[in-house]
């Protein structure tokens, strides 16, 4: 029997997709379509997923395609999620519930809705959420085992970074970015003086309510009978992107400020740094070492707390700190340098540690601190602010060659193991 065979006496042609009654669909027998190494495809997870796509295309407006297309290419997809999930599932690959719900939570709110509103918009639209939520959970386990199949096939040497940089687009990279809302307040083109005057009047006000720290969205949103609004947010764009009325103005503008009042044909316009990235990046730094202690099963966490302490006072009365850390500390990274980290950047340590690390001044030992490695005392060394323009650029440079080698070894990968794959098509 041919697979479209198969597939029509399970119910599957597109006529049926898109009118079949509710007796003839109860009459349906489901069968095997295809056998994927340990794994089977049956025919109502075939049906199932071309009514999904089937739904989809139309909700666009866009032309299905034929019909052996569509189950060919829906079949392959199908194929090549069974060979990646049975991966998945050798190597331990697990979505939590509180991941999964994450990660719906985070769909809801990309379509401006809660959770519950955006299961019942599924439901109003025959959709199922149980069989959607299985289906984002099929994606994250398969997304983890490219990510760790696929990241380990990619080399980025020191050379192509070179080159990427020299290229214009990698010289865009040094550009910065902004993120910008505008506020128009439109007057017509032959407003009077004492019209338009009144008018920067009222922007005035506003203005000193958003420098007083009022959010600039909500100020704006409000509203009179004589004022309205119109403009939004921007998104990020580099300066050349920006049409020349906020070019103009943006490099001057620091994150949250808010730029005087504009004037252009058009009316007035107020114009608010939301955000910016890229450009000179100025990090604090600070370098700090410590001493890790960790509780065990011959040593309770009060043990570990308490000989934390007696190291903080034996090195306050004037024992060597990295002397103590070479003997005490089971941090293996550092308690051989004398527990010395070197320069950290904010966001580097977890966040006990950097919130000890913060409020420790400089030449000073910190209350014992813990952690999940343990129980920590740390002394910090110095502070300072570092230009890391360079490295950030050359790390967005990275990232952007990785994306792109990622997407060249991704389709490789994914032929290599469809090869490899034992596949019987019914």
């Amino acid at each position: 029997m041919t697979i479209k065979s198969v597939l029509l006496a399970a119910g599957l042609a597109t006529s049926l997709l898109l009118g079949a009654s509710a007796q003839a669909q109860t009459q349906i027998l489901d069968q095997v379509v295809a056998i994927v190494d340990d794994d089977v495809i049956m025919a109502s997870e075939l049906r199932e997923r071309i009514q999904s796509i089937t739904q989809s295309l139309q909700s666009r407006g866009m032309e299905l395609p034929p019909e052996d297309v569509l189950i060919r290419e829906t079949l392959d997809r199908l194929i090549l999620e069974s060979i990646q999930l049975q991966m998945g599932n050798r190597v331990g690959a697990r979505i939590s519930d509180a991941q999964l719900n994450a990660a719906m939570e985070r769909i809801a709110a990309q379509n401006r809705m809660s959770l519950d509103q955006f299961r019942v918009m599924l439901e109003q639209e025959g959709q199922s959420y149980a069989t959607m939520r299985e289906q984002i959970r099929r994606e994250m386990v398969i997304q983890r085992v490219q990510s760790g199949n696929v990241n380990q096939r990619i080399q980025i040497s020191e050379q192509e970074v070179r080159n990427f940089l020299a290229s214009s687009e990698g010289q865009k990279l040094s550009q910065p970015e902004y993120r910008i809302q505008h506020a128009l307040l439109p007057l017509p083109p032959d407003v009077a003086d004492s019209e338009a005057e009144a008018a920067r009047a009222y922007l005035q006000g506003l203005l000193r309510r958003i420098r007083g720290g009022e959010a600039f969205d909500r100020v704006i949103s409000a509203s009179t009978d004589r004022y309205q609004f119109s403009g939004g947010d921007l998104g990020w764009r580099k300066l050349e992107d920006l049409p020349s009325l906020f070019s103009d103005v943006a490099p001057s503008l620091e994150v949250g400020a808010t730029s005087d009042p504009i004037r252009s044909p058009s009316g007035w316009h107020l114009v608010h740094m939301a955000d910016m990235q890229g450009g000179s990046q100025m990090v604090n730094q600070t370098r700090v070492r410590h001493i890790l202690v960790r509780p065990s099963e011959i040593m309770t966490e009060e043990q570990a707390r308490a000989l934390v302490l007696s190291l903080k006072e034996r090195a306050e009365a004037g024992e060597d700190f990295a002397a103590l850390a070479r003997e005490y500390s089971e941090d293996i990274g550092s308690a051989a340098e004398g527990g010395d980290l070197g320069w950290t950047n904010p966001g580097q340590m977890v966040p006990e540690f950097e919130a000890a690390m913060a409020s420790t001044p400089v030449g000073e030992l910190s209350d014992p601190v813990q952690s999940q490695f343990g129980w920590h005392v740390l002394e910090v060394l110095e502070r300072r602010e570092q230009d890391m323009t360079r490295e950030a650029i050359r790390a967005r440079a990275t990232e952007a060659l990785h994306q792109r080698k990622y997407e060249e070894e991704l389709d490789a990968w994914l032929r290599k193991i469809r090869d490899e794959a034992y596949v019987d098509i019914k």
